[in-house]
């Protein structure tokens, strides 16, 4: 059975330390995944998803133009992150993520929050999806020091990923 994401009812964000003291979020606001399984426990299940560069969202139009540059994702040449399963046990999800032109293999925890059926009438699962990559495995290597020392971007990003999917018919 396939699955495909509802995108009003997911956020796809990323979570990293500016200058090593406050926290900045940023959204993809234009993604789509997929999951592939042969039972609602979603174990064994293969996912697919894509997320589109230039809809990259940290609420300031200066960062985002800069993330789009070829300082970090460079949008122009590479307009899509995308990342492929290679296994998923129902509590990790496994895969290959590629962005620029690198693509190196990343662990995501992953929480199935439930499964239900909406007023409508359409099958929904919901999950909550974690994990850490670090940028410059990925070629986005832009960085700068303060006068105090302090680097102004983590090499650590978080994922954070709240799914809601729809069971197709």
């Amino acid at each position: 059975m396939k699955w495909k994401i509802d995108s009003t009812h997911s956020e796809v964000a990323f979570k990293v330390k500016h200058m090593m003291i406050s926290t900045v979020t940023g959204h993809f606001e234009d993604f789509d995944a997929t999951i592939t399984t042969d039972n609602d426990g979603f174990n064994p299940a293969s996912v697919e998803f894509t997320a589109k560069i230039d809809s990259i969202n940290t609420k300031n139009k200066d960062r985002d133009g800069h993330l789009k540059s070829d300082d970090f994702f460079n949008a122009e040449k590479y307009p899509e992150l995308k990342f492929v399963s290679t296994s998923f046990d129902g509590e990790k999800l496994v895969g290959d993520l590629t962005i620029r032109d690198v693509t190196k293999s990343v662990t995501l925890d992953v929480d199935l929050n439930g499964i239900a059926v909406d007023p409508y009438g359409q099958t929904k699962a919901g999950f909550e999806m974690s994990g850490q990559i670090n940028r410059k495995d990925f070629n986005l290597t832009w960085n700068a020091v303060t006068e105090a020392g302090n680097i102004v971007v983590s090499d650590k990003v978080k994922l954070v990923i709240d799914a809601q999917f729809v069971k197709e018919a």
